[in-house]
C-alpha cells in the first residue's frame, strides 16, 4: 500500500474512517492508505474490517480495526481515543457510517424505525464528530462527512423520509461545524454520492405499504447520464483524499455532488 521511502500526500497523517468494512469507506481507506496515513477502521463488528485492515498492513501502510456502534456514545467516544492514542495524534475524520433503514410511507413508519436511521446516521455523526474535536484542535484537520443527493437534490425516492432528512440534517450539521471549527484550523465538507456500488442494501428494509404512495416517474433512457450506470466506490474515495489533503486547504463548509449528474435529472 505504502512502502516506507515512499512520499504521499498524507504521511504521517492518522485518520479515523467509519463504516470502514465496505463500499465508500473500505474505498477511501485503502486510498487514503496508499498516501501514508495511518487508518483506525472503525465499524460495527471488528470483523467487518479484517480483510481491508490485513490488505493495508500488508501493502506496507498502518492500519487498526476498533470495534463501535456510531449511535452509542461511550463507544464512539472510546474508538475516537483509541485511535488518536495509538499514533498521538488525529488529522482526518471520515464520519461515513450509515444506514438506509426501513422504508415506509409516513404514516405506517414506526416511532422505532424512524429513531433507528435517525439515531446511526445523524446522531452517529454528531457523535463521531463531537470526540474527534478535542484532538483534531491541536493541529487542525479535515473533517468529511458522507450525506447524500437524496435530501439535499432528490426527493423522489419514496419512503426513505428518514433517510433523506437524516441526510439533509448531515449537511446542515456540516456547515455549522465549517464555521465553529474554522478558527481551529479544522475543515468540515460534504461528499453527496449518487447511485454507487456498495453493499447499503443489506440494512434497507422496504415494507409493503410502499406501494400505496409511489408516483410513477419516468427518465429518459439511461438515469446515470455520464457514465450510464452507478459510480464507483473507488471514486468517491478519490474524492475523500481530495477534501482530506492539503489539495483542498481553501474548502470548507460545502456539499460535494458525485453523481455523473444524476441528480440534475432526477431533482
Amino acid at each position: 500500500m505504502h512502502a516506507a521511502n515512499d512520499k504521499g500526500i498524507l504521511d504521517g497523517k492518522v485518520a479515523v474512517i467509519t463504516g470502514a468494512g465496505s463500499g465508500i469507506g473500505r474505498a477511501a481507506a485503502l486510498r487514503l492508505a496508499k498516501e501514508g496515513a495511518r487508518i483506525a477502521l472503525v465499524d460495527i463488528k471488528e470483523e467487518r474490517v479484517a480483510d481491508v485492515r490485513k490488505r493495508i498492513n500488508e501493502s506496507g501502510g498502518e492500519a487498526i480495526a476498533v470495534e463501535a456502534d456510531i449511535s452509542k456514545p461511550e463507544e464512539v467516544e472510546n474508538a475516537i481515543r483509541e485511535a488518536a492514542g495509538k499514533w498521538d495524534r488525529l488529522d482526518i475524520v471520515f464520519a461515513n457510517a450509515g444506514i438506509n433503514g426501513t422504508l415506509a410511507p409516513i404514516e405506517s413508519m414506526t416511532h422505532e424505525d424512524w429513531s433507528t436511521t435517525l439515531d446511526t446516521n445523524l446522531k452517529g455523526t454528531f457523535l463521531t464528530v463531537k470526540y474527534a474535536v478535542p484532538f483534531l484542535k491541536k493541529k487542525g484537520g479535515s473533517i468529511v462527512i458522507t450525506s447524500s443527493i437524496n435530501g439535499n437534490r432528490v426527493f423522489s425516492n419514496f419512503g426513505m423520509s428518514a433517510y433523506s432528512t437524516s441526510k439533509a440534517g448531515q449537511v446542515a450539521f456540516m456547515q455549522m461545524a465549517a464555521l465553529e471549527l474554522a478558527q481551529y484550523g479544522i475543515r468540515v465538507n460534504a461528499v453527496c454520492p449518487g447511485a454507487i456500488k456498495t453493499h447499503i442494501g443489506q440494512n434497507t428494509h422496504p415494507t409493503p405499504e410502499l406501494e400505496e404512495i409511489q408516483i410513477p416517474v419516468e427518465y429518459p433512457e439511461g438515469d446515470q447520464p455520464l457514465e450510464h450506470g452507478p459510480g464507483r466506490a473507488a471514486q468517491v474515495g478519490d474524492l475523500v483524499l481530495f477534501l482530506a489533503s492539503d489539495a483542498s486547504s481553501h474548502i470548507t463548509g460545502t456539499p460535494i455532488f458525485i453523481d455523473g449528474a444524476e441528480s440534475l435529472l432526477h431533482g
